[in-house]
């Protein structure tokens, strides 16, 4: 558990990072904004990001959900939502999201080639974090859902500390390493007053699809442990098996 002494230290560094934030302003017409987010990349953050929002879809039809890939250097939304093309313009010269499964999405990967790096330094990255946030016409949403960039950098301390944010979602694998970088992406979200919503574990187990035997070949209960010491909620585990991965490249989310 963490001590009293780390505790004091942690609510002293929380207070001073919010007497330095920006005043939030809202995205015009989202109710709420959830970010997704991960230490490392790799550990499914997109893929879980793509499925709340069309879990949250699911659940209740009646409430509009959209997607904002914040994942500028490799956005994955376009991908995994089977969507391509360029957003078109409204009279106010504000980007329209492309929209799939009934989910209206916003991303870098719809400004540029398929296969083109994104090569910029880091103003330029802001520059378009701002008009991803600001320039799109999302209409009128109960629920963003935006897929965070891996780590704990720039972006997303501008994200968090530019648009009020409901809550985060930390993604991670059980592997030691990885569950060490989600607990600096929590406490990241701490000192910036995000609450930490709750841990996803991925790739929990290999299932076999022979004989249904299930492998924990990343380890077991990292995630349950990490949740525990951050005092949060394990919102769900995934495993990992061969028809899924089929269905992932034929573009079907489930």
């Amino acid at each position: 558990g963490i001590s009293a002494g780390e505790r004091t230290l942690q609510e002293r560094q929380r207070a001073h990072m919010a007497r330095g934030l920006p005043k939030q302003k809202p995205i015009a017409g989202v109710k709420e904004v959830i970010v997704v987010a991960s230490g490392k990349g790799g550990v499914g953050k997109s893929t879980t990001a793509v499925n709340l929002a069309l879990g949250l879809t699911a659940n209740d039809q009646s409430k509009q959900v959209g997607i904002l890939d914040a994942d500028v250097y490799g956005p994955s939304v376009p991908k995994l939502m089977n969507l391509r093309g360029n957003p078109e313009l409204t009279d106010n010269n504000l980007m329209r999201p492309l929209t799939n499964f009934g989910i209206p999405c916003m991303s870098m990967g719809f400004l540029v080639e398929d296969t083109a790096p994104i090569v910029w330094r880091g103003l330029m990255v802001m520059s378009a974090i701002e008009k991803l946030l600001r320039q799109v016409d999302w209409g009128l949403l109960d629920y963003l859902i935006v897929d965070m960039p891996p780590g704990t950098g720039d972006v997303q301390l501008s994200i968090t500390q530019n648009i009020p944010i409901a809550g985060a979602v930390i993604v991670s694998t059980p592997q030691d390493i990885a569950l060490l970088d989600a607990r600096r992406g929590a406490e990241m979200f701490r000192k910036v007053n995000v609450p930490v919503l709750g841990l996803v574990q991925n790739m929990s187990v290999f299932q076999c699809p022979q004989c249904n035997h299930q492998t924990h070949i990343f380890g077991s209960d990292g995630a349950r442990e990490l949740a525990r010491t951050l005092g949060v909620e394990v919102l769900g585990k995934t495993f990992s098996q061969k028809p899924y991965c089929s269905r992932f490249f034929n573009k079907i989310i489930y």
